[in-house]
């Protein structure tokens, strides 16, 4: 077994000799894995320690802005190459005792509704969370993580970048490369290196709530090894995120490495995909088994009719009526949010029956104590 070991009283640029924060080909590996061989990987919450127990939202502001996603890591996988398919299975996933969810203005799906600052700190034990801010919930275990992948090739890294810049110039919201708070520090890794916020064909930040412990990830490999490295552990999420964290956290993972030799050239992967060969949630969770819900349509508040194109209005409805419901059971807006981004999935019921097509927010009514 290998491990990579880290001091969480440190920040990532303290021992940047064992992680990243950025995507880039030429971050040299931490370690060499054997396929088969089990890795433990010790990992830093997405704020990179910076969100401790004793901060209050007013504090927020004065934390470095772009230091998401500490990773630890890589990991070079021997036998990897270009046009295989690398396998992560993820034996265990072990929670730090405590974590974090904040609404930061300007981001989150509703950043528009929330434009003040919130922060909610929880305490881990015994397979749940609970929070003084939150009194009466307890949000159970569920952890993964919520950022995984490989590292991109040169080619991919530059075509993502001008994808990016692309979609910037044309009105929409990215991340461009960015050498503020890059881990490594300066030359052309801080320059060129790519954000870790948006998911991409290489993983990354997908904040999929399924990849528990027992599943299993398949990322097309773009560079010798794979390069593989992870952090930005969850303990609970619900499907969306929605005010863009979950319950952070640090988190241990113990993952195991398989190699399917030209799976990825062969069958033309180009995206990751990922299964679980049993429940990744207990059946009354991952159902869950006694549930409310709230129904959102494509239907803007004036009263304007949209159609398919619209999934994000449905959703944003849904969602927004699922905040009114948890207001009218004495919740504050803001913790109806935060309680959504934990614990509230976002689904879509149907696609097909135009006009309206249908999301859904689930709430399962046992987080409630």
């Amino acid at each position: 077994m290998k491990s990579i070991t880290i001091d969480r009283t440190k920040r990532l640029k303290e021992e940047a000799s064992l992680g990243h924060n950025r995507w880039h080909p030429d971050i040299p590996p931490v370690v060499e894995a054997d396929p088969g061989e089990e890795v433990v990987l010790e990992t830093r919450d997405a704020s990179d320690c910076q969100i401790t127990p004793s901060l209050t939202a007013a504090d927020l502001g004065g934390l470095d802005a772009k230091v998401g996603h500490p990773l630890t890591g890589p990991v070079y996988v021997k036998g990897a190459e270009p046009g295989d398919l690398l396998e992560i299975e993820y034996l265990d996933i072990i929670a730090q005792p405590r974590g974090w969810t904040r609404n930061r203005p300007g981001a989150g799906f509703l950043r528009d509704v929330f434009t003040e600052p919130y922060l909610v700190h929880w305490s881990i034990a015994d397979g749940w969370a609970t929070s003084e801010q939150i009194p009466g919930v307890r949000i159970p275990d569920g952890s993964f993580m919520g950022t995984a992948g490989l590292a991109p090739s040169h080619t991919q890294m530059t075509a993502w970048a001008e994808r990016e810049a692309d979609w910037v110039r044309r009105g929409g919201q990215a991340a461009p490369p960015d050498p503020e708070d890059a881990v490594p520090s300066g030359g052309p890794i801080a320059r060129e290196g790519l954000r870790t916020i948006p998911p991409r064909e290489n993983c990354g930040n997908v904040d999929a709530k399924q990849l528990t412990k027992g599943s299993r990830l398949f990322v097309p490999v773009a560079v010798d090894g794979g390069l593989y490295s992870a952090g930005d552990g969850h303990f609970a999420q619900g499907d969306g995120e929605v005010c863009i964290t979950a319950i952070e956290m640090g988190a241990t993972a113990a993952v195991r490495f398989h190699v399917h030799k030209g799976e990825a050239a062969r069958h033309n992967i180009t995206f990751p995909r990922f299964a679980h060969p049993d429940y990744f949630l207990p059946p009354e969770w991952a159902a869950p088994r006694n549930f409310i819900a709230t129904l959102g349509y494509p239907i803007r508040a004036d009263g304007t009719q949209e159609g398919e194109d619209s999934l994000s209005l449905a959703a944003r409805n849904a969602l927004l009526n699922m905040i009114a419901l948890l207001q009218e059971r004495g919740w504050s807006a803001q913790q109806a949010y935060i309680i959504c981004s934990v614990a509230v999935d976002l689904r879509v019921s149907n696609i097909v029956d135009l006009p309206n097509v249908t999301v859904s927010a689930f709430l399962p009514e046992g987080i409630f104590a």
